[in-house]
């Protein structure tokens, strides 16, 4: 899933016909989270054939998961449309402070928003995709969200280059190979060659600045957590508005404190074993 407007949040397989699934593997329960995560801000209340649509789903499937997640609390009806109620909310809570990310990394990400202003983030790679673990903000302008829980193209992001670039040589390749990178601004980078020439050229320099290429108004600098072995398994970033900052900016005024704060936070996630489990440290 992606919080993209107009994005399908799971390709057709990905629900009815899955490969490599352990002989435990409940369908059922996978279909029912793949109901909850079609639900985004352009998708707030939606229709059984629209939900059914969004998921790739039989209007039956998607019927019999509605109806449980309805039982539950998790997703409420009016007049034919379906939305999701607060209950929602406490699945990614329970992750929030079973990881202690206000513990861990918070602390770094309040004292570089502190610093510079703007906006600090950590991230890890799932899939095609970066997913924000935790973000701080002073920002208020209308644009691409980067809260908790976001996911986004690792592509277009600073903080998915660090981490593309953390990979192996062999799962770049794959990853290069499949992605069908979409022209989210005029500036974002869609051809496969340039985009691996900009994440080895991210790998040599050992951080990533974008401009312009999740959403207008957006330049950032990211830099990878390294795990005890030295692996990335997470990245950090800051950003701040177009215009107002340039990455040559952000590298010269924000980059060591932004290093500094990546080695506090890959020595603290050796203390907590969910964190370590997320971030595959």
């Amino acid at each position: 899933m992606r919080m993209l407007a107009g994005e399908a949040v799971q390709d057709a397989g990905d629900v009815e016909a899955g490969a490599d699934r352990p002989a435990e593997f409940v369908e059922a329960l996978a279909k029912g989270l793949a109901v909850l995560e079609c639900f985004d801000a352009s998708h707030a209340e939606m229709t059984l054939s629209e939900v059914a649509r969004r998921v790739r789903l039989s209007p039956a499937a998607a019927r019999r998961s509605l109806i449980t997640l309805q039982a539950l609390g998790y997703i409420g009806q009016k007049n034919k449309r379906f939305h999701l109620r607060p209950k929602v909310m406490t699945l990614g809570s329970a992750f929030y402070f079973a990881a202690r990310i206000d513990e861990v990394l918070q602390p770094d990400l309040r004292e570089l928003v502190r610093q510079f202003g703007d906006a600090s983030s950590v991230g890890t790679l799932e899939g095609q995709d970066v997913i924000y673990i935790a973000h701080n903000s002073v920002q208020r302008a209308r644009r691409a969200a980067a809260v908790v829980g976001a996911r986004y193209p690792a592509c277009a992001t600073s903080l998915g280059r660090v981490l593309l670039a953390g990979l192996p040589d062999a799962a770049l390749d794959a990853y290069i190979d499949t992605v069908r990178p979409e022209a989210l601004t005029s500036k974002t980078i869609t051809d496969p060659s340039e985009l691996r020439r900009e994440i080895l050229a991210v790998r040599k320099a050992g951080y990533a600045t974008t401009v312009d290429q999740l959403d207008y108004g957006i330049t950032a600098l990211a830099v990878p957590i390294r795990g005890p072995d030295g692996n990335t398994v997470a990245a950090l970033n800051t950003s701040g508005y177009t215009g107002v900052v340039t990455p040559e900016m952000l590298v010269a005024e924000r980059l060591p404190s932004l290093r500094a704060a990546a080695s506090r936070i890959g020595h603290m996630i050796k203390r907590y074993p969910v964190l370590q489990s997320v971030m595959g440290a």
